[in-house]
């Protein structure tokens, strides 16, 4: 195997690599919008054939309407189609490997899992005997199976990560769900003030958790209400820091023109939008987390 012996060599490693892997991840991004957009067109035309022999869709439907261009492909029809081929490239590919260089087939399909996904372990390496039989044939197909083998993968694996977000997005819902009862008040219950400090709060906190009767501190409270006895500092500094924190919420929302979404619908998109392969995905696939 060849790598780098003098200093001049391992120099020009570092920078051409810096160069390179960002060219070759730029190539893969370009590489799964386009297959992204391939299988979008294709299924497209296979559901609008679907839909006119039913007659579900009007004489007068164009393909380049705006119902057709809003319509996305499922994200599991793509992981589907994607799989399978990744299968059907990997077997093609293990064949070859068996009958060229000498492994086992499982050995083979191994080999074609751990270099398509880049990991790359080395105990299993291709093209390293001095002469094969039609070896220019051979280092074609081993170049060609390797690229393709490898943005599949980078595709599917875009892919799963998807359906990864949609799984966490789905049980931070569920987590949340036990603090819907705290952050919103039932329909028939009063709504209380903003930043209001309730006398005797934290003392009526503390008997809820030991077991006792909170309505006991009523006529005190009301007591202290109309007495305008002051009340402890530690509530004083709660209360300024949640104004403080409601303060800096409604400037943030001037200054960028919108208001900002509640915290509930803030963990359950917290991983919606992205960049990069992630941001791709999002843009050219249905988004299903919203609704599964």
């Amino acid at each position: 195997m060849t790598t780098p012996a003098t200093v001049g060599g391992k120099a020009f490693l570092i920078a051409y690599g810096l160069f390179g892997c960002a060219g070759t991840i730029l190539f893969f991004n370009l590489f799964l919008e386009r297959i992204i957009s391939l299988l979008a067109f294709i299924m497209r035309t296979c559901r609008e054939r679907q839909l006119r022999r039913s007659g579900l869709l009007p004489a007068t439907f164009r393909r380049g309407s705006a119902l057709s261009d809003s319509w996305k492909p499922s994200v599991y029809h793509v992981l589907l189609i994607l799989g399978l081929f990744a299968v059907l490239l990997s077997c093609c590919a293990s064949a070859m490997y068996t009958s060229v260089e000498g492994w086992d087939y499982v050995d083979s399909l191994y080999f074609c899992f751990v270099t398509f996904s880049t990991i790359g372990f080395g105990d299993l390496v291709s093209s390293q005997h001095a002469a094969y039989r039609n070896q220019g044939l051979y280092r074609l197909g081993n170049f060609l199976f390797i690229l393709l083998g490898v943005c599949c993968i980078y595709s599917l694996f875009n892919v799963i990560s998807i359906l990864i977000k949609q799984v966490l997005n789905w049980m931070l819902r569920k987590l949340s769900c036990r603090c819907c009862a705290r952050c919103c008040p039932a329909p028939g219950a009063p709504l209380a003030r903003r930043n209001a400090i309730t006398p005797g709060s934290r003392l009526r906190r503390r008997l809820n958790a030991l077991g006792g009767d909170p309505r006991a501190l009523d006529s005190d409270a009301e007591g202290r209400r109309l007495s305008g006895e002051l009340i402890s500092m530690r509530d004083l500094t709660a209360s300024n820091k949640v104004s403080l924190a409601l303060l800096q919420k409604q400037l943030s929302e001037t200054a960028n023109g919108y208001p900002r979404s509640v915290c509930v619908n803030t963990r359950q998109n917290g991983f919606s939008g992205g960049v990069g392969a992630l941001g791709i995905m999002n843009n050219r696939l249905a988004e299903t987390s919203a609704s599964r």
